[in-house]
């Protein structure tokens, strides 16, 4: 996809600064393997992202595409310490009592 960006100032004649006529701006987005969907938000929600995508120079599009991927990626973080942290559950240490309580709870209550 190609952007181009035209800006054109007028001077007077007058003026010894030049005049600057055109800024030209090309950007290449390489886009492999995508594929389209659609989504449907509220009005006042588009608005929004549309201001926020200008404001960072970039599309609607790429900016959902970046947001999407960091939620899939935090996702699949989270999954990755939840199944380390449920292996190492079930491969803890032995504290000795061989899983069985070498104490009754009356014993613990006694006065």
């Amino acid at each position: 996809m190609w952007s181009r960006r035209v800006v054109l100032t007028h001077r007077p004649a007058s003026s010894r600064v030049p005049r600057i006529f055109t800024i030209l701006r090309a950007t290449l987005f390489f886009v492999s393997d995508s594929q389209n969907v659609t989504l449907s938000l509220p009005r006042e929600l588009l608005k929004r992202i549309k201001r926020l995508a200008a404001d960072r120079d970039t599309s609607v599009s790429a900016l959902m595409a970046e947001t999407l991927t960091r939620l899939a990626d935090e996702d699949r973080g989270y999954s990755t310490a939840r199944r380390r942290g449920l292996a190492a559950l079930r491969a803890a240490r032995s504290l000795g009592s061989e899983g069985r309580a070498g104490w009754s709870r009356d014993e613990l209550h006694e006065r």
